[in-house]
């Protein structure tokens, strides 16, 4: 960590625009990988799986791919992914009351 604010630290790995909705509609657990795409409709495919390897690589969620044909990838939150909820909870409930006014 090059840089010691915590705050610093914590938007290095959710600080993009599509991470904290895809690690949100994982809250409730796991999805395939399709599923989970179509809830972020704006998300290019691209940008969809770039995101998720991000998050993956930074430990925050795991990703399951089940030998079937066609293939079927599965994304969970891992236990440090679940720690956010009260963060991404907190932002989401911040937005429907703004977007309120």
């Amino acid at each position: 960590m090059k840089n010691n604010c915590p705050l610093n630290y914590t938007m290095s790995l959710i600080g993009t625009k599509w991470k904290p909705l895809v690690l949100f509609h994982l809250l409730e657990g796991a999805l395939r990988s399709g599923v989970l795409q179509k809830k972020v409709p704006e998300i290019s495919n691209k940008m969809f799986t770039q995101t998720v390897r991000e998050l993956e690589k930074d430990g925050l969620i795991s990703r399951k791919v089940y030998a079937v044909v066609p293939p079927k990838v599965e994304y969970n939150l891992t236990t440090r992914g679940k720690s956010l909820e009260g963060i991404l909870r907190s932002l989401d409930k911040w937005g429907l009351e703004d977007c309120k006014h």
